[in-house]
């Protein structure tokens, strides 16, 4: 995370510079970095299961959040994953928060429409992902 504040702020240093203003829209920065993890993993991604652990979207493969991760208590729906790492269970290391719309406008030519949509049609458990929060607590949280 410190290399991404000093990335960050070489950026904002060069924009002064150059007097291009910078905008701080949260929602919209953090979209922007999802999709950015995403297009580079875009093979990695995982959908919470009834059952509560994640199925691998493309080659479908039973994964789990580490208990230690910051989104072990509030699983979201969608995850893109760096890699994964076997212990007692296949966990997956590095984990953020995708929306399945995002998977088609960054890799269409790995995902079709069809798989997403069977995907996003199926019921999640009780109490988990966006369900699972109060009406107008937003998701978009990444964590280990």
């Amino acid at each position: 995370m410190k290399r991404a504040r000093d990335v960050y702020e070489q950026l904002a240093k060069l924009c002064e510079r150059t007097e291009v203003e910078l905008e701080t829209d949260k929602e919209a920065d953090s979209d922007g970095l999802r999709k950015a993890v995403l297009a580079g993993y875009f093979y990695n991604t995982a959908k919470l299961q009834g059952s509560g652990d994640y199925r691998t979207v493309k080659n479908p493969q039973t994964v789990h959040v580490h208990p230690s991760s910051a989104l072990a208590k509030d699983p979201p729906k969608w995850v893109v994953f760096h890699e994964l790492v076997f212990t007692t269970k296949e966990y997956m290391r590095t984990v953020t928060e995708i929306r399945p719309e995002w998977l088609l406008e960054i890799a269409p030519h790995y995902y079709q429409k069809k798989d997403i949509d069977e995907l996003v049609g199926k019921k999640m458990p009780k109490g988990t992902g966006l369900s699972a929060q109060p009406p107008g607590a937003g998701g978009g949280g990444s964590g280990r």
